[in-house]
């Protein structure tokens, strides 16, 4: 595949089993639930770890003071991006997945 090209990538199931593509990333095919929120049949499960993020409650998990201190950091126009450090943590995340999926 070449830079750019995006392939078609399974993102769903519909309920009769019938795989939904599209370009983008892909995502994990949909459960079945036997709660339907509309007519038409179809029925999503959501799981623990996205109700919890969707609740709005942080659980104690954000420093909000950091937030804070951010947050007026930009709008005053003062706050320097590191470079170095996003390169880098990109280039790891890279190698980590390259190698994930060598392991595979």
């Amino acid at each position: 595949m070449k830079i750019g090209q995006t392939p078609d990538i399974p993102v769903a199931l519909t309920t009769t089993g019938t795989q939904v593509t599209g370009q983008g990333a892909a995502a994990p095919p949909v459960k079945k639930s036997s709660n339907t929120s509309s007519g038409s049949g179809s029925s999503v499960s959501v799981s623990n770890l996205a109700k919890s993020l969707d609740s709005g409650s942080n659980d104690g998990d954000m420093d909000m003071d950091k937030v804070n201190a951010v947050k007026s950091a930009i709008d005053n126009g003062t706050y320097k991006v590191n470079a170095g450090a996003i390169a880098d943590k990109l280039l790891s995340n890279a190698q980590e997945i390259l190698s994930r999926g060598a392991t595979q």
